[in-house]
């Protein structure tokens, strides 16, 4: 897509840092880096001097190492929090850790249909048509309700099940809520990106379907958001 706007990232270290962060991570929980931010610190400058030599001042530098650096943590950052979902600290088995992290990624399918049937049952008023011509107001409140339903019977029937864990009935509704919106955020802001470059989808790599950002857009947003929150609100069940 930066491409599309005549910037040109820089690629290999670009999928490089985005397919390194998850390892990133993975080793700073297992203690065998020290002091991550020295060395983020130390990729992130090393990505200062490459620019200096693959770009230079007629390649727009600046435009370049900050498509680079967006792509990387926006492909790659956001994903890492499954993985830390998968070994959150109040996990207490392999199955734990699974229902754990399907929690937010079973409610940013259900946001996701809810959206899409109420949209096309009720929806009139468009949501932000500058950004989703496609995108609905009634489309936007069915997509909250959906995750609330999903929220409420994960949270009864699979979390304190699989993951001895649960919420407040209060909180899984309010989980819910939050997760809609972050799911519908994170699909806006793709869209966003693909309204600026003037394409339709991200790539064609799934031939029907777009590219795998147009798959996963929602999804971006909603693992931090959920990594925070659960965190923040989990319980041992029956505590």
């Amino acid at each position: 897509m930066a491409r599309q706007l005549g910037v040109e990232p820089l690629e290999v270290p670009g999928v490089t840092i985005a397919a390194a962060l998850p390892l990133y991570v993975a080793m700073h929980r297992l203690g065998l880096l020290r002091d991550p931010a020295a060395v983020a610190a130390v990729v992130f400058v090393s990505l200062l001097g490459l620019t200096l030599f693959m770009r230079g001042v007629q390649g727009r530098p600046l435009d370049s190492v900050s498509i680079t650096v967006t792509g990387a943590a926006y492909a790659g950052g956001m994903l890492t929090f499954a993985y830390l979902l998968r070994h959150h600290r109040f996990v207490v088995s392999p199955a734990g850790g699974t229902a754990l992290v399907f929690y937010p990624v079973l409610l940013t399918w259900a946001s996701d249909v809810g959206a899409y049937f109420v949209g096309r049952w009720l929806g009139k008023a468009k949501l932000m048509p500058s950004v989703s011509p496609g995108k609905t107001q009634a489309g936007a409140w069915g997509a909250v309700v959906t995750t609330v339903a999903a929220s409420l019977a994960y949270n009864t029937w699979v979390l304190p099940n699989y993951a001895q864990l649960s919420l407040t009935l209060p909180l899984a509704i309010v989980f819910g809520v939050v997760v809609s919106g972050a799911a519908q955020v994170g699909d806006l802001v793709e869209s966003m990106f693909k309204r600026e470059a003037g394409v339709k989808d991200s790539s064609h790599l799934l031939p029907g379907h777009g590219g795998i950002l147009d798959r996963l857009d929602s999804v971006y947003f909603v693992l931090p958001v959920a990594y925070l929150m659960l965190s923040a609100l989990l319980k041992p069940a029956g505590a």
